[in-house]
């Protein structure tokens, strides 16, 4: 029998111990490329409906068509944001940018956050009148009670319309709340615009107080002219037409008011380390865009179903299938129809 001498056991060791380095080293590559987790992706919960849709229909998204596990920190404006520039949030969906203009671009001009573009460009804020007053609603047998009512030009000749409970002679208009930059506007809108002989404005108490007047002037059939905005389940669910005014003008608008609002950019943020941290979602989020008139029907949605904001986001991911599905590469939107089935 041949001996085997010390020589060849210590190659023979060499070599399983070089297929032992082989193996290992695969092995943590293979890890490298797909066991190890990807980070968890946090989105800002603010306190008011058409943010917290936003954020769920995108961090659906997020989760089950790009495999990242994702949470929420719930707050009000300043505190969110401030969150978003430390880091400790990624992505805030609604960024109102001229209401906090000065905060915002103190936080990009220092590197901290990055502007991923407009979530809908077209928010509102004006006078309006339901529909009803000016054109009537036959299946409703409600004749117009203002067919001419076009400006707010043409308030005054409506002011009986518009009859103030508590003041005969004049009109009423139902004005912003009190406090808000709204409630200050509306007051030199109502000097520039003459109406002050005319019409009294009308501080409801609370925004479920405006509300409730113009529901219930709705459900009766019955005249209402005020303030309001948008996106809100409100212009949602009723028929209401803007009264025009003047085109937007900046100068004007800062001395005398005597024009429309401003349309207010409603952009999505994120903290500057994102691009690193999940590059695609970066390409996914500069893609998300949408409407006022989207978010109109999903608000609307909500008051009319009771429903919270998780099941608003499932409606507009299944109603508006067409929309997202050209913000994310196919196999993306694939995963997430799955998902939603």
């Amino acid at each position: 029998m041949k001996a085997i001498g010390p020589g060849s056991a210590t190659r023979r060791t060499a070599v399983f111990m070089g297929c032992l380095a082989l193996i290992f080293s695969l092995s943590m590559i293979g890890c490298t490329k797909k066991d190890v987790p990807k980070p968890t992706i946090v989105f800002a919960d603010p306190g008011w409906d058409s943010g917290q849709v936003h954020a769920r229909v995108a961090a659906f998204i997020v989760k089950n068509g790009m495999g990242y596990d994702v949470d929420f920190i719930p707050g009000e404006t300043i505190p969110l944001f401030q969150g978003l520039a430390r880091g400790d949030i990624d992505i805030s969906m609604e960024i109102w940018y001229e209401n906090q203009k000065e905060a915002v671009d103190k936080a990009e001009a220092e590197g901290k956050v990055i502007d991923l573009g407009d979530n809908f460009p077209d928010s509102w804020q004006g006078w309006l009148v339901p529909t009803y007053v000016i054109k009537g609603d036959p299946a409703r047998g409600i004749e117009p009670m203002a067919p001419d009512l076009k400006s707010v030009y043409d308030l005054p000749q409506y002011k009986d319309v518009f009859k103030d409970v508590e003041d005969p002679g004049k009109g009423r208009f139902y004005s912003c709340i009190s406090g808000w930059e709204c409630e200050k506007i509306n007051e030199k809108k109502f000097a520039a615009y003459g109406l002050d002989d005319s019409f009294n404005l009308f501080l409801p108490g609370s925004g479920a107080a405006l509300v409730t007047s113009l529901a219930a002037a709705y459900k009766k059939g019955e005249p209402w002219v005020g303030y309001y905005w948008a996106p809100t389940w409100v212009l949602g669910v009723y028929d209401m037409t803007p009264l025009e005014e003047p085109p937007y003008n900046k100068d004007v608008f800062d001395s005398t008011a005597k024009c429309a609002y401003p349309a207010v950019a409603v952009k999505i943020y994120a903290n500057a380390k994102l691009p690193n941290k999940a590059p695609e979602i970066v390409e996914f989020l500069k893609k998300y865009e949408t409407t006022q008139a989207m978010a109109n029907k999903f608000l609307a949605f909500m008051q009319e179903s009771q429903a919270d904001t998780d099941a608003a986001a499932m409606w507009f991911l299944k109603n508006y299938e067409s929309i997202w599905t050209g913000w994310v590469p196919e196999d993306v939107a694939s995963k997430v129809r799955k998902a939603l089935n």
